[in-house]
C-alpha cells in the first residue's frame, strides 16, 4: 500500500477548504465570491464568469459587464439570489458590486466561520487518516503486512496526518490575519 491514496484525498481536503475561504468575504472585493452564482442564460443555468466580463477596479468594487446586454436584469436577479450579502447596483450599462467597510462584530463572526470550516477540514482529514488505519490494520488480518510493517505504516499515516492538519492551522490562521486587518 502506498501513502500516494492519502496524500490525494488529503490535498482534496486542503483544496477544498482554500476554494470554501476565498469565498468568504473578508472586505475586499474577490470574484471569487461569484463562482456559485448561476445566471439563467437560455435556460440553462451557466456560471456568471462565462456571460459577463468580471472586474475588480477598485478594492471595495467588483464590475459585471455583461457580453449581452440583454443579460444585466438576470445577472442582477442571480447576485440577488444567491443572497452573498451584497446588494447589485445596475446603471443600464454594468452592474457594480460595492463592498462594505467590515464591521468589528462581523469579522468576528467571519473569524468564526473560518474556525469553523478549519476543523470540518480537520474532521475530514482525520476521517481519511481512520479509512487508512482501517486498510492497515485489514492487509494485517489477510497476512498482507507483518505487525511491523503495519506499525511503520501507521506512523507513516499519522505524520502525513499531523502535516496536514498544521498546514490547515497556516491556512486557517492566515485567512484569519487577512480578515482582521482589513
Amino acid at each position: 500500500m502506498s501513502l500516494e491514496n492519502l496524500n490525494e484525498k488529503m490535498e482534496k481536503v486542503i483544496d477544498n477548504l482554500e476554494e470554501n475561504y476565498s469565498e468568504v468575504r473578508a472586505g475586499r472585493a474577490n470574484p471569487a465570491i461569484l463562482n456559485k452564482v448561476m445566471v439563467e442564460y437560455y435556460g440553462t443555468p451557466t456560471p456568471i464568469n462565462q456571460v459577463a466580463s468580471v472586474s475588480v477596479p477598485e478594492a471595495r468594487l467588483i464590475t459585471i459587464q455583461p457580453w449581452d446586454r440583454s443579460l444585466l436584469s438576470p445577472v442582477e436577479k442571480a447576485i440577488e439570489k444567491a443572497d452573498i450579502g451584497i446588494h447589485p447596483m445596475n446603471d443600464g450599462n454594468i452592474i457594480r458590486l460595492a463592498f462594505p467597510e467590515l464591521t468589528e462584530e462581523r469579522r468576528k463572526e467571519l473569524v468564526k466561520d473560518i474556525k469553523k470550516m478549519a476543523e470540518e477540514a480537520k474532521v475530514a482529514v482525520r476521517n481519511v487518516r481512520r479509512d487508512e488505519m482501517d486498510k492497515a490494520k485489514e492487509q494485517l488480518k489477510n497476512k498482507e503486512l507483518s505487525e511491523d510493517e503495519e506499525r511503520a505504516l501507521e506512523d507513516k499515516i499519522q505524520k502525513e496526518t499531523d502535516k496536514y492538519v498544521a498546514k490547515i492551522d497556516e491556512i486557517s490562521d492566515k485567512k484569519e490575519k487577512e480578515i482582521m486587518s482589513v
